[in-house]
């Protein structure tokens, strides 16, 4: 038997055609009301001084300005995309098992469309398979182990700043470059990723650029140690004509005001690969004549330009201190994201993206900071390179602030390698392919 014909009449049709689609836009309203950010930096511990709350800091800062659509053009538009933008922080501290947790929850609990975050590099290790695991957007803004993207790849990882092989190869060309004499080198860096990473690197960049000098002390103290009698005076009883170490944090700030009274910094040329962000800290506490890098053209050795000014002036009028590594690469994180995330929007039809499309509008990206061009040209376009500069500390009693002198600059083609190559085995083979050296 057939089904009888129901008909409706017109008016009352168009109402509920009306009544659906109002209630389609406000359902969409909703679920576009705000893009959530997850950022994860140390809120406490050691490194949180000098380096997490300055990195959150930067942040908040970010977040107050892309809503208002306050940040210079090309990345005025309001929220992302007119998507107002809402971040949830969290705490490094703790530990890499900690940090996946905190990571399950950022994107379980508080729902976050994208987590921007950590500095440790074994945090970096540990969070990244799982955000992959879970199919969820993740941005690393800042760990420096080469492993992350030399060792597997990723869909839903990204590295928006480049790894410390840079930073290493950077130093040794300085060294270099300025005919420093080199026989002998002591070293002592944090026995874990970053540290023993940052290790194999210089050693073999020596290797390539002082074949005869030969390594005094190789000193591996665990991450927070916070207590280097033991380790200095191993340093001073094994005299070198350098002392490379990758410390960073309160670690390093511990290191300079332990080994600075005893007189290490005058008995060898010490060279640091990541230490700008502990100078506003220690001020006429650190040495004069230290080499060192700030794992980028960061803070008192950022290029000229009118973005660098913007985020220069914003974060020293709010924070009455100029800005060092970790709001640097904090600030080149969000604005990579703002673009890829709005470059996603436009293609979803001004809807919130998926983790999918946001991943395939950052893969192989590339956008301006206020430290020059950052390129998504590495680890299947998940891994950035960017350009780099080492220079010399000197303190300025008249301006009460440590400066830097001596500055040298150098281009990412000359300090990082190649997409096709790993750190090891371009660095070992003599820096194969580096263009535009100085």
């Amino acid at each position: 038997m057939a089904r009888p014909e129901i008909r409706i009449p017109a008016h009352r049709m168009l109402r509920g055609l009306a009544a659906a689609a109002a209630l389609c836009a406000a359902a969409g309203a909703q679920a576009q009301e705000t893009f959530k950010v997850g950022v994860v930096s140390f809120l406490s511990g050691q490194a949180a001084e000098s380096f997490g709350i300055p990195a959150v800091n930067g942040a908040k800062l970010l977040l107050e300005a892309f809503n208002k659509g306050a940040a210079p053009a090309p990345y005025n538009k309001p929220g992302f995309g007119g998507i107002k933008l809402e971040f949830v922080y969290v705490d490094e501290n703790g530990g890499a098992t900690k940090q996946v947790q905190e990571l399950r929850n950022l994107y379980d609990r508080e729902k976050v469309d994208a987590v921007v975050g950590y500095v440790s590099s074994g945090d970096c290790l540990a969070v990244a398979p799982v955000a992959e695991e879970m199919k969820k957007f993740l941005i690393l803004y800042d760990c420096g182990t080469p492993r992350i993207f030399e060792e597997r790849s990723y869909q839903y990882v990204f590295r928006t700043a480049s790894h410390a092989a840079m930073d290493n190869v950077a130093l040794g060309r300085y060294l270099k470059a300025k005919n420093v004499k080199i026989e002998t080198f002591n070293m002592i860096n944090q026995d874990y990723a970053w540290g023993q990473d940052s290790k194999k690197d210089f050693t073999w960049t020596m290797e390539k650029l002082y074949p005869a000098a030969k390594l005094g002390e190789d000193q591996l103290p665990k991450f927070g140690a916070g207590q280097y009698g033991s380790e200095i005076s191993a340093l001073m009883k094994t005299t070198a004509d350098v002392t490379h170490s990758s410390l960073w944090g309160g670690d390093l700030q511990a290191f300079v005001l332990q080994a600075g009274p005893r007189g290490l910094f005058k008995r060898t040329q010490v060279v640091f690969s990541a230490a700008d962000h502990v100078l506003p800290g220690l001020g006429d506490k650190m040495p004069d004549g230290v080499i060192l890098g700030a794992r980028g053209a960061y803070g008192l050795m950022s290029p000229k330009s009118a973005l660098n000014d913007w985020w220069w002036d914003l974060y020293s009028k709010a924070h009455n201190v100029y800005p060092v590594q970790a709001p640097y690469r904090m600030v080149q994180a969000l604005l990579g994201l703002k673009l890829a995330a709005e470059k996603a929007i436009a293609a979803n039809g001004g809807k919130k993206p998926s983790p999918e499309q946001l991943a395939a509008a950052l893969r192989n990206s590339e956008w301006d900071s206020p430290a020059g061009r950052i390129r998504m040209s590495n680890g299947g376009g998940h891994q950035a390179t960017q350009d780099t500069a080492i220079g010399k500390t000197r303190y300025d009693a008249a301006k009460k602030m440590v400066v830097i002198d001596d500055i040298m600059r150098f281009p990412a083609s000359c300090v990082n390698p190649p997409a096709t190559m790993k750190s090891e085995d371009w660095i070992k083979a003599g820096f194969q392919g580096a263009s535009g050296c100085p």
